[in-house]
């Protein structure tokens, strides 16, 4: 599990998965063109453990730092080049790095890690870099099930880093997390963060690599599937369309085809009372909605204006009879 630090509210964030990203502590390299009116940063604020005491040769690059990244376009350039300059071990290792961050390479990439919900999560390049709006959907999981005294089951689905599962260990200690991705380099990157909470990580298309013994028995499932418009992918940041992969970001035509499979096969793995919850855009939400009632969950919608997220929440209803959701679904969910 990645090292707790503190929360780092302040931190700068970058339009959306709806058509630009909202990145922790960075802007796009570039910022030629116009920008999104979503486009609000805001100083970022670093977590004061990632800055060590003292480097050999922190004081005379550091300058130099700054203004290569700020020729670069990088808005916040002294706070990167400090993250940077503590983060390198020598004189060569700083010149590479930034000489990464300045090519567009994402500053989590080139660093190794974002922090997520507190914690410090790696992020290998080419894995999907964790979002502060994604935290939003952390806490609404937390708070359907804190407090049960019995175990519960989580899985983590299209989990990238597995940034919601490590938050979802540290916020309800003693669960069981199971996270599975289709994309290999997210997958190891997903098994490293997950190692110590004895989650286990799954190569495959969403529910296909689960175990069957899940099905039925699931408390939380969590989904931050792609549901960006593939008409949209051009529009998105340069640093993200060339550097995370497409299959994290793409959704189909309006966005939704992967959530809508979500929704439809939700049931047959949640737990009676057990909750489904996707993170989508505001203006998708609706759908979602009717996706998840046809399949005979029971949905509600969260939103965070400050955080600029949107959840929807499917439920199982509890009591209902198994034949009746399996009928919604065209499954049977087994119990028991």
């Amino acid at each position: 599990m990645g090292a707790l630090l503190p929360r780092s509210r302040g931190s700068l964030e970058v339009g959306d998965r709806e058509g630009a990203l909202r990145h922790p502590e960075r802007l796009p390299v570039s910022t030629s063109g116009p920008s999104p009116s979503f486009l609000s940063p805001s100083r970022p604020s670093f977590p004061s453990s990632s800055r060590p005491s003292s480097s050999p040769f922190s004081s005379l690059p550091r300058s130099v730092v700054v203004t290569r990244l700020r020729a670069a376009g990088c808005v916040f350039a002294e706070d990167e080049a400090r993250l940077l300059v503590n983060a390198a071990r020598t004189p060569g290792e700083l010149a590479a790095m930034v000489r990464r961050r300045v090519a567009g390479l994402p500053l989590e990439h080139v660093l190794g890690w974002a922090e997520f919900h507190g914690l410090r999560i790696a992020v290998d390049p080419g894995v999907f870099v964790p979002r502060r709006r994604t935290e939003f959907l952390v806490d609404q999981a937390v708070e359907r099930v804190a407090g049960r005294s019995r175990p519960v089951t989580v899985v983590d689905l299209c989990c990238g880093s597995g940034a919601m599962g490590v938050a979802l260990v540290a916020a309800l200690p003693g669960i069981e997390v199971h996270a599975a991705d289709i994309e290999p380099a997210a997958v190891r990157c997903a098994r490293r963060n997950l190692a110590s909470a004895g989650g286990q990580v799954y190569d495959g298309d969403l529910y296909e690599p689960l175990p069957a013994v899940l099905r039925g028995h699931v408390d939380l499932l969590a989904a931050n599937a792609p549901y960006v418009p593939t008409d949209a992918i051009e529009l998105m940041p340069p640093e993200a369309r060339e550097h995370e992969p497409r299959v994290a970001l793409d959704g189909g035509a309006d966005g939704l085809d992967v959530l809508r499979r979500v929704a439809a096969e939700a049931p047959r793995w949640l737990a009676p009372g057990g909750h489904l919850l996707v993170e989508t855009g505001e203006r998708q939400a609706a759908s979602i909605v009717e996706a998840s009632a046809q399949a005979g969950l029971i949905p509600t919608v969260a939103s965070s204006a400050d955080l600029n997220a949107t959840v929807v929440i499917a439920t199982r209803p509890a009591a209902a009879p198994v034949s009746a959701v399996g009928a919604a679904a065209g499954q049977l969910p087994p119990v028991g």
